[in-house]
């Protein structure tokens, strides 16, 4: 008599906790292989990525798909190939040459892997987490340039990059700034 076996599951890889296996089966995201999770960039979304503050007031101001937070930096979440687009969306919008601590991830890149929403416990310390998840089946929410693909409902990746790329431009003279005061430094005036 022939005895069967049942099928064991796939052990999760160390610091999955499931996490993994939400992306892969309720978004349909690719997960990178390693620990921590890790989601791979550039084929499902691509990441604009600022320090926090920056990335604060820029919610305040404009529209944007899917964002996380880990720990000083804001992660917006942005169509696929819009990385690769953000150099010359500087240039276009004037900011070519200007030091701003914005900086995009796309095709080949990962990002680490937010705790699904909903997911409850304590969150360890410096852990990536989400400000505005992702929804099921809602790739339309992700930025992306006008006429590329995208739908009406799509926050448009121009007036999102112009938005962050001022707000990053602000915090860095606010910090400027502050650090000169701190010295006793007077800031010249802009006009002057």
């Amino acid at each position: 008599m022939a005895s069967t076996i049942p099928s064991l599951p796939h052990p999760r890889p160390p610091g999955d906790d499931g996490v993994g296996h939400w992306y892969r089966t309720v978004l349909g995201w690719t997960v990178a292989e390693g620990s921590p999770v890790a989601l791979a960039t550039g084929i499902h979304f691509d990441v604009l990525e600022m320090p926090a503050a920056a990335g604060a007031a820029l919610l305040r101001r404009a529209a944007a798909g899917p964002v996380a937070l880990q720990g000083g930096r804001m992660r917006l979440l942005v169509a696929a190939g819009s990385a690769e687009e953000l150099p010359g969306l500087l240039d276009w919008l004037d900011w070519g040459g200007v030091a701003l601590d914005l900086t995009a991830t796309g095709a080949g890149g990962r990002t680490t892997a937010p705790a699904p929403p909903g997911r409850t416990g304590p969150v360890p310390r410096g852990a990536a987490r989400w400000l505005r998840p992702p929804g099921r089946g809602r790739g339309a929410e992700l930025p992306v340039l006008a006429g590329l693909g995208g739908s009406g409902d799509a926050p448009d990746l121009v007036r999102l990059v112009a938005a962050a790329a001022t707000e990053c431009h602000r915090l860095r003279l606010l910090r400027t700034g502050c650090a000169r005061a701190g010295r006793g430094e007077r800031q010249p005036l802009a006009f002057s």
